[in-house]
C-alpha cells in the first residue's frame, strides 16, 4: 500500500498565539473546535463540550487549526528552540496497512514502531506509528482521523483539502537528497511527478501520493535543511488575491511575487510566516492520474514568482531564525 495524503503537520514556535492570529486573520483558517486529545463531551448536552471551547488553544499553549472537515490540520507547539517543522502526518488506509508500513520501514533500515492508543488520541486519529526520514524529520503514519465537519473560515476562505490532504510541504534536504528520494518513493510509495535542475547542484523534485500534483517536494539548495514552505490551496483566484491584499496591508514580507508555476500550474504567491518558513497560498493546482509520467522542466514559472531563484531562496533561508 502507499500513502493516501499529507494529513497534518506540526510546527514549533516560541509563541503559538502569534501564529493563531496570523492563521485566522491573514490566511483564514479556523481555530479547532476541539484540541487534539480533548473529550468532546456528550452530544446535545450543553456545557459538556471540550474545555478549549473552540479557541483552538490547548492547556500547554499548542494551537490547533482547522481547514476542512477534519478536526485539525495544522498544529503550532510552544518551542523556543525548534521553530521549524516538528512532524509530518501521512495518512494510510487502515490498521493492516499501518502495520505493513512499519514492517516495510524496518526492513528498509528506517526504525519504525507502532504507537499507543494514547499517542493516537493525542493526534485525533485511530492508529499511529512513528519513524524519521533521512533528513531527521519526524514522520507519523496514521489512519482514521476524527471528522467534526462545520468548518467556517473567519474570512470566508475555502481550502482544497479533504482527500487531497493539507496541501504540500517542500523540504530542504542538504546532502540527504538521494536517501530522502529513496525513502519517500521506494519505501513509502510516493510517485515522482516532476523535477528541475537549477545548476550548481541545486535541484527540486516533486512527489505525489494522490491526484494532487505533489504533496512533498524535496529540494537541495546549498547546505540548507528543514522546511522551505507549506502550500495551502484555495478554491478561487479571488481568495488568493484577497489574501495577498491582507498580507500587504499587514506589512508581511512577500518572498515570491504572484505568479504561475510551470509544473503544477499553481497560481500563487509566497509570504514569510511568523518565526521563519514560508507559506504559499495558491489556486488552480494541476491534478494528475495514474497515467501521469514524470517530466523534467527547465524553468520554474510561466510568469511571475520573482524571488524563487536559488540565490534569493538561499538568502531567504539564511535570514530565517535559527533553530
Amino acid at each position: 500500500m502507499s500513502i493516501r495524503s499529507l494529513g497534518y503537520v506540526g510546527f514549533g514556535a516560541p509563541d503559538p498565539a502569534v501564529w493563531l492570529e496570523y492563521a485566522t486573520r491573514i490566511i483564514g483558517l479556523m481555530p479547532a473546535r476541539a484540541c487534539a486529545g480533548e473529550d468532546w463531551g456528550i452530544p446535545m448536552v450543553p456545557g459538556s463540550g471540550p474545555a478549549s471551547a473552540g479557541s483552538g488553544v490547548a492547556d500547554d499553549g499548542t494551537v490547533y487549526l482547522k481547514m476542512d472537515d477534519w478536526q485539525w490540520r495544522i498544529a503550532i507547539h510552544p518551542d523556543a528552540e525548534n521553530r521549524g517543522i516538528k512532524y509530518i502526518g501521512l495518512e494510510v488506509e487502515d490498521q493492516i496497512d499501518l502495520e505493513e508500513q512499519v514492517a516495510k520501514l524496518n526492513e528498509a533500515g528506517f526504525p519504525a514502531e507502532l504507537g499507543t492508543q494514547a499517542q493516537a488520541q493525542a493526534r485525533s486519529v485511530t492508529g499511529i506509528a512513528f519513524t524519521r526520514d533521512p533528513s531527521g524529520n519526524a514522520i507519523e503514519l496514521f489512519y482514521g482521523p476524527v471528522l467534526d465537519r462545520k468548518f467556517a473560515s473567519p474570512l470566508g476562505m475555502e481550502f482544497l483539502a479533504g482527500p487531497f490532504g493539507v496541501g504540500h510541504v517542500n523540504l530542504l534536504t542538504s546532502d540527504h537528497l538521494e536517501d530522502a528520494q529513496n525513502f519517500y518513493t521506494r519505501v513509502l510509495g510516493f510517485k515522482l511527478s516532476d523535477y528541475i535542475h537549477f545548476g550548481g547542484g541545486n535541484v527540486a523534485n516533486f512527489y505525489a501520493c494522490n491526484a494532487r500534483h505533489h504533496s512533498v517536494g524535496l529540494l537541495k539548495v546549498g547546505g540548507a535543511i528543514g522546511i522551505h514552505h507549506l502550500m495551502l490551496e484555495v478554491t478561487s483566484v479571488d481568495m488568493v488575491l484577497q489574501c495577498l491584499e491582507r498580507v500587504n496591508d499587514a506589512g508581511i514580507a512577500i518572498t515570491s511575487t504572484l505568479g504561475r508555476h510551470v509544473n503544477d500550474n499553481m497560481l500563487s504567491f509566497y509570504m514569510r510566516s511568523p518565526f521563519g518558513f514560508e507559506v504559499e497560498i495558491g489556486f488552480d493546482g494541476r491534478l494528475i492520474d495514474k497515467d501521469w509520467t514524470a517530466n523534467q522542466f527547465v524553468e520554474g514559472d510561466i510568469w511571475g514568482h520573482r524571488g524563487l531563484d536559488p540565490e534569493t531562496i538561499a538568502r531567504n533561508i539564511a535570514a530565517m531564525p535559527q533553530t
